[in-house]
């Protein structure tokens, strides 16, 4: 039987396939330059080039590309299908391991950063090699490193994983789906279990009117597929995103202390999305449900279909590693091809510019006081701290004021040719801003690791404690939270009385005002405004370091890539704003844009914009959908906000975000 299941698989994967990889009707938002009829191809072998071998363990990602990949009888994974099983031959393919094998999951093993930095801290202190190796494969190379213990080993090192075509798999579908539940959301730092004969998913086990049909699964390939209700839960990620290392001093020898070096599981508990009106999992974002239904699994004309239906994107911010895994797919031997990155990148584009953040900007003061100030507000509507993740990740605010066509100040400009924020490269670190006085000011949103004597580090095993870390807090975030000890603000940011508290002094905004003073020389002119917040995944001065080290075949591969590709910030926020500063009295800031109550309890908002009209308007959901359009041509508006959540106001005249808190 098992020999006649994989003569079927060939035969099936080798049918050819054509998935319509049409990004729109049945993505959870319209992407930008979406790609059409992408024809995929599949590489290496008939899997596409994913492993179909087994060990002690997992199987490899081409056992379930069989099943769950592209269905070349367009009869499973496209949305809207019904039973019993009809093809849609034009339809929008969903398969999981197609959407899967382009993501930063599936190639976390062959990460060229990844793999040069962990050469880096080796190189940096060998005789904590051994151990170094080992945890940092626990997260990159999880198919190589789990079963390598499971089988009594001591330590798995970076050399079987990149000689293990199992550990290349990355972080594949087993390493999810067979997570054990007992012990989710209290194990850290790539500390796992895995059951050995079970496959945990969305479905079954009771939970659902149709069962899962399980013979194929256990007799193909000997695990029984059963209801999983972690698989959905932010704590099956929990191993992963929140990680906290031993530290050492500069000659090597444990200090006896940790420091947290990544909590994105612990920044989304110490939200509003872990419990209430605004919950979401993390897998709300990152594997964004439809509700049409999807028949998950080809071959198999009696499959009932199922909704929700998760779609396997995947997707974070990281888009300059993207770039580079997909201008290297052949000299990296990736499985995903190009045009499968392409609509990754545009998936990951979509997220950071319109996902992420919001940007309002207003000016206070009058100009008869001499005192006219820009007040910008950044709110972060992601479920964690922003930027999140690995430490080097940094966000920063550009902001320009010109009258005349001429710029008179100018913070937070980027030399192109480098990627790094122009006055930077001599600065240790910049300090956190409530109010910019000076053009040579910026603010930066990052994570700034200290050694032992307290000097910024880039090596995560010198890393002592926290110098600074102003990153935008999510909605909801408290201080005195259970961890809030994991994810605490460091620096003088615990000083700003804007950053994440409102007006009145009440906790949890999830943002930064930030003010900018209006230089003396603009008084009497009409000025334009322009703010721009960048995003960027690996700045110059992270990588510089390790850069400077020759003769490692890793890392020097990773230079050649480097240089190839400088690493171009994302822009994931941007704002306009024209001033008046001509005469006397005159104060710009009726024109801004208030709401109240804000939060709401009942959904009823009050919008006014004092001295104009507010005119043409928009109100959208929390992820950009359109709820409401309309024109108002007076000073005030009432609004309903139909149920619990966040809400976008947009007029001529800014932008507001408004909350329904019950």
């Amino acid at each position: 039987m098992r020999g006649a299941y994989l003569l079927f698989l060939m035969a099936l994967l080798c049918a050819g396939s054509s998935a319509a990889w049409q990004l729109g009707a049945f993505a959870p938002r319209p992407i930008i330059d979406a790609h059409e009829a992408l024809g995929i191809t599949l590489r290496s072998d008939n899997l596409g080039g994913l492993p179909d071998t087994i060990n002690a363990l997992f199987y490899g990602s081409g056992k379930c590309a069989g099943c769950h990949g592209e269905d070349p009888n367009s009869l499973a994974s496209i949305p809207g299908q019904v039973f019993p099983m009809e093809p849609i031959l034009d339809g929008h393919d969903v398969n999981v391991v197609d959407d899967w094998r382009s993501s930063i999951m599936a190639n976390s093993t062959k990460d060229p950063f990844w793999r040069a930095k962990v050469r880096h801290e080796v190189l940096t202190n060998p005789s904590h090699g051994a151990g170094l190796e080992d945890k940092c494969t626990s997260c990159h190379a999880p198919v190589g490193h789990f079963a390598a213990h499971h089988e009594g080993a001591e330590y798995y090192s970076l050399l079987e994983a990149l000689t293990d075509s199992m550990a290349l798999d990355g972080v594949n579908c087993a390493v999810c789906h067979q997570q054990d539940a007992e012990g989710i959301g209290t194990r850290f730092s790539g500390e796992m279990t895995f059951v050995e004969d079970t496959i945990f998913g969305p479905y079954g086990g009771g939970k659902d009117e149709y069962p899962v049909q399980y013979q194929p699964m256990q007799q193909f390939i000997g695990f029984y597929p059963m209801y999983g209700e972690h698989m959905a839960k932010s704590e099956s990620c929990a191993a992963c995103h929140s990680l906290i290392t031993n530290s050492v001093d500069l000659e090597g020898e444990y200090t006896d202390s940790t420091v947290i070096e990544q909590a994105t599981y612990h920044e989304w508990l110490n939200s509003a999305y872990a419990e209430g009106p605004n919950a979401i999992e993390c897998q709300g974002c990152h594997v964004p449900r439809i509700d049409e239904p999807v028949t998950i699994a080809a071959g198999y004309a009696w499959l009932q279909p199922r909704s929700p239906f998760g779609l396997h994107y995947f997707v974070g911010g990281n888009t300059h590693m993207l770039r580079m895994l997909r201008n290297n797919v052949d000299s990296l031997d990736l499985s995903a091809t190009e045009a499968q990155f392409d609509s990754t990148i545009a998936r990951s584009l979509d997220m950071l510019e319109n996902q992420t953040l919001e940007v309002n900007l207003a000016v206070s003061g009058t100009p008869d006081e001499g005192n006219m100030n820009v007040e910008v507000e950044l709110i972060n509507l992601a479920g964690h701290k922003f930027p999140s993740g690995y430490p080097a990740r940094r966000a920063w605010v550009e902001l320009t004021m010109a009258a005349n066509g001429d710029t008179a100040f100018h913070s937070g400009a980027w030399d192109p040719t480098t990627g790094s924020i122009d006055g930077q490269l001599e600065v240790a670190w910049e300090p956190h801003h409530n109010i910019i006085t000076d053009e040579n000011q910026v603010q930066i949103y990052e994570l700034v690791l200290g050694d032992v004597n307290g000097d910024p580090t880039t090596l995560l095993e010198r890393a002592y404690a926290h110098l600074k870390d102003n990153r935008l807090v999510p909605l909801g975030f408290a201080a005195d939270h259970p961890v809030g000890d994991t994810t605490a603000v460091i620096g003088s940011a615990l000083n700003d009385p804007n950053f994440n508290y409102d007006s009145d002094g009440e906790e949890g905004t999830g943002g930064d005002r930030l003010t900018y003073q209006i230089p003396s020389e603009l008084m009497g002119q009409n000025v334009t405004v322009t703010c721009q917040v960048w995003y960027q995944s690996l700045p110059p001065k992270w990588v510089a370091p390790m850069l400077e080290l020759e003769g490692d075949s890793l890392i020097d591969g990773f230079r050649t890539l480097y240089t190839e590709f400088i690493p171009t910030p994302e822009r994931v926020g941007v704002g306009g704003l024209n001033v008046n500063l001509v005469g006397i009295g005159k104060d710009p800031s009726r024109l801004a844009l208030t709401a109240s109550p804000n939060p709401s309890a009942t959904g009823r908002v009050s919008i006014t914009s004092p001295g104009t009209s507010i005119g043409t308007w928009t109100l959208l959901d929390a992820r950009g959908r359109t709820i409401q359009t309309g024109t108002t041509p007076t000073e005030s508006l009432r609004l309903e906000l139909p149920r619990a959540g966040q809400y976008i106001f947009k007029s001529g005249l800014g932008t507001l975000r408004l909350i329904r808190s019950s």
